[in-house]
């Protein structure tokens, strides 16, 4: 069983990429019988609203993703700050009194000589009276976590073996000149206290999790099992969260756009498996395997879930949108299954209840031909046999005989079957529109 987790920042509305990963963490958690808590790193009080606390449960409930347990970081500060007096005591947090000038101008003279602009530990050296100083000159210090000259090594479920010489890295900033404590190591102590066994992410936090290993083991715990996922990538290639803003799920969710379309996209994209439409999450966890995804950005745009959602709709049952089509004042599996394999969108099932109840001003064309249609409709409105009547009076056939039936009864050239439609429009609709009334 894996315990997963999801951890958003509350400071906007979640978009695509953040539903990826969401998604994964959550299937993954599923297909193993395990538990997927939904945490909210909420510790930035100048960003965190709670407007986006509340849209980021609404968004994973619109996607079907529930949690079993919901954790902020706000309300576990007491946690960190017995952490941090743990690795200020074990000698592995040091205090530091650069400004961001003086380290943006350490590192500019690192990539001029062409080394990593690796922090150089120059703190280490600060006496109690240096430190003193620079305090009584109003300098507030913050803190890095001294790593240990060592490889750091993993099997990442993802990208395979890892491989990090300490040497080759920075000492990251756990706090904040403000006593702000980082996500390198609230993130960590919250896995640790959590229980979360496995920590699925995208691939940007690769390093991250090289100096969050040696950060596990100084706080006295084994580290979990890490898988990086790609990130999500424009048709063009350019990396997605530069422009993400346009991709939030709540625009998705108001462009139509059906969860499980949204779902079978993102558990899909960037995998060795094929795009298909799923109907249920039960479906996709059956189907998921975390090893199938690809290493590579996957390439994310609207035209993936414009080509997926009618397929979703086509295949989905009406007990499964009966409430939401009761809201558009659509009621019944008969309409539904007749029109479902039309549409597009959801909302284009109300055009076609409107059509079938009307009123509908009739388009008609061969008016001696209608009028006959009229006088040969059947009580029972069984379309093939009113057709083939037609067909041996009139001699018509294909679109001279189809086409200006479909016309006169809903007022449009396309749409479903009309051996389904017919009987919902019902005898007398049927017959008044064919005479031309308004019906």
């Amino acid at each position: 069983m894996s315990a997963t987790r999801f951890a958003p920042s509350p400071t906007g509305l979640l978009h695509v990429g953040n539903a990826r990963t969401a998604l994964i963490n959550w299937l993954v958690a599923r297909a193993s019988g395990g538990s997927f808590l939904l945490r909210l790193d909420d510790t930035d009080r100048e960003r965190s609203e709670e407007r986006y606390a509340d849209a980021i449960q609404q968004d994973m409930r619109w996607l079907g993703l529930d949690w079993d347990r919901l954790e902020r970081q706000s309300g576990r500060q007491a946690r960190y700050d017995d952490a941090i007096a743990t690795l200020k005591a074990a000698g592995r947090l040091y205090a530091c009194y650069e400004t961001p000038e003086e380290l943006s101008l350490k590192r500019a003279a690192l990539r001029q000589a062409g080394r990593p602009p690796i922090y150089d530990r120059a703190a280490l050296n600060l006496t109690d009276v240096d430190k003193a100083t620079l305090e009584g000159e109003g300098r507030r210090p913050h803190w890095r976590f001294l790593l240990r000259a060592e490889a750091i090594e993993w099997d990442d479920r993802v990208h395979g073996a890892q491989h990090f010489e300490a040497e080759n890295l920075s000492d990251p900033v756990l706090i904040r000149e403000d006593g702000y404590a980082l996500y390198t190591l609230t993130s960590v102590v919250d896995d640790i206290e959590l229980g979360i066994d496995t920590v699925i992410r995208g691939d940007d936090h690769v390093s991250n999790t090289a100096t969050q290993i040696q950060l596990f083991r100084a706080l006295g715990a084994e580290p979990p099992a890490f898988a990086h996922h790609s990130l999500l990538a424009g048709a063009d290639g350019e990396k997605l969260s530069k422009r993400i803003g346009s991709l939030s799920l709540r625009q998705l969710r108001e462009a139509g756009y059906e969860p499980m379309t949204v779902n079978s996209v993102l558990a899909r994209i960037g995998s060795a498996d094929p795009i298909e439409p799923f109907t249920s999450l039960d479906q996709l966890v059956a189907s998921f395997d975390l090893g199938r995804l690809g290493r590579n950005p996957a390439r994310f745009g609207t035209e993936l879930l414009d080509d997926l959602n009618p397929k979703v709709l086509h295949a989905t049952d009406y007990a499964q949108v009966a409430a939401r089509l009761g809201d558009l004042g659509v009621d019944g599996p008969a309409l539904w299954d007749a029109v479902r394999g039309n549409l597009s969108k959801l909302d284009e099932a109300r055009d076609w209840a409107r059509i079938c109840i009307g009123p509908v001003e009739p388009l008609r064309e061969e008016l001696a031909f209608l009028d006959e249609a009229a006088d040969l409709l059947p009580e029972d409105l069984d379309w093939s046999a009113w057709t083939g009547a037609l067909k041996q009076k009139t001699g018509r056939k294909g679109r001279a005989l189809f086409r200006p039936l479909r016309l006169a009864l809903t007022g449009r050239d396309h749409g479903p079957e009309m051996a389904a439609l017919l009987p919902l429009i019902g005898r007398r609709r049927a017959e008044a529109r064919l005479r031309g009334q308004t019906a």
